[in-house]
């Protein structure tokens, strides 16, 4: 019998450059899941528990916050992106113009 293994992404965010397209393809994406579940694929690939410890957040409310239609706030998802050693940055789309 042959066995799927489930794809998890975390498995294969391991550099800096991957990790950022990764998150603005996501942040592309009209539903905020998509973005908030690729956050939560990096913080797992960077380790649950180091990050909630240096954001200030609970574990418990770490994986609350990073769980499908949570609707987290800006100020919770900024601090996870600041200690993942992120930034989000906003740029001109001349497409859309």
């Amino acid at each position: 019998m042959t066995t799927i293994a489930r794809f998890d992404a975390s498995e294969f965010l391991d550099d800096d450059e991957l990790v950022a397209e990764y998150l603005t393809a996501a942040m592309e994406d009209e539903n905020p899941d998509v973005f908030i579940a690729a956050l939560g694929d990096v913080a797992k690939a960077r380790g649950m528990t180091e990050i909630a410890k240096a954001s200030g957040l609970g574990r418990e409310s770490l994986y609350k916050s990073l769980r499908g239609g949570s609707k987290a706030r800006f100020e919770t998802l900024h601090k996870i992106v600041n200690t993942l050693g992120l930034k989000l940055t906003i740029v001109a789309d001349r497409s859309a113009s």
